[in-house]
């Protein structure tokens, strides 16, 4: 089926969708399982901080976890059980050219900012908040845009999720993700601003939090 055939067709476009989605979010949980993994093996410490148990911090791992599992499986399992749509509440008059495009290409460039950033980064990248760390505080590269691009990144990419598949199953997590990364990024601030005081407080006045 041609590019132009499909973005034409709202029941092609949401068929490869419904595919394209549950690839999508199959490679993103091995990547981050094995990337993990890597990196732990390399650097013989931990990389991942959920904080202590019912802090903020564990809150908004628990929360982003949970979701991210929860979206996995649903994407899955909507390609064997295509009448799964019928219980996800979904929105007719968004499910289709040229919201559903969008949500694919916006998930896709959302994930890939948060790659670009994950990888800049490098033996730097945390999960959460380091009581140890971090060692120096990222500045360049896309820290002189944004405080926070690996966040953006992610937000992006739950927006185009929704649009993707524009359902009220969406929209909650939507909702959910958003909360919890934005009360995660004032968690990971409080540390930055007390482990960099002044040269934190400098960063925050020149630097806008999101864009």
């Amino acid at each position: 089926m041609s590019f132009s055939l499909l973005i034409d067709d709202s029941s092609s476009l949401i068929e490869f969708t419904r595919i394209y989605l549950a690839l999508f979010y199959t490679f993103v949980a091995v990547f981050y399982t094995f990337r993990i993994i890597y990196m732990t093996r390399t650097s013989k410490e931990s990389i991942v901080f959920s904080g202590v148990k019912y802090c903020a911090s564990w809150w908004n791992h628990t929360a982003f976890k949970f979701f991210r599992a929860l979206i996995w499986f649903i994407c899955v399992l909507r390609v064997f059980i295509p009448s799964l749509d019928n219980y996800l509440g979904v929105f007719t008059g968004l499910n289709g050219w040229p919201g559903v495009m969008f949500g694919n290409a916006l998930l896709t460039a959302g994930f890939a900012l948060s790659m670009i950033v994950h990888f800049n980064m490098a033996s730097l990248w945390r999960s959460g908040v380091d009581p140890n760390g971090p060692r120096i505080l990222k500045t360049k590269g896309l820290y002189q845009f944004s405080r926070n691009p690996m966040y953006l990144g992610v937000i992006a990419a739950q927006v185009g999720f929704f649009l993707a598949l524009p359902s009220i199953f969406s929209l909650v997590c939507l909702i959910v993700g958003v909360v919890a990364i934005h009360r995660q990024t004032l968690v990971e601030e409080k540390h930055l601003s007390e482990s960099f005081t002044a040269e934190y407080k400098q960063y925050s006045q020149l630097v806008p939090r999101w864009f």
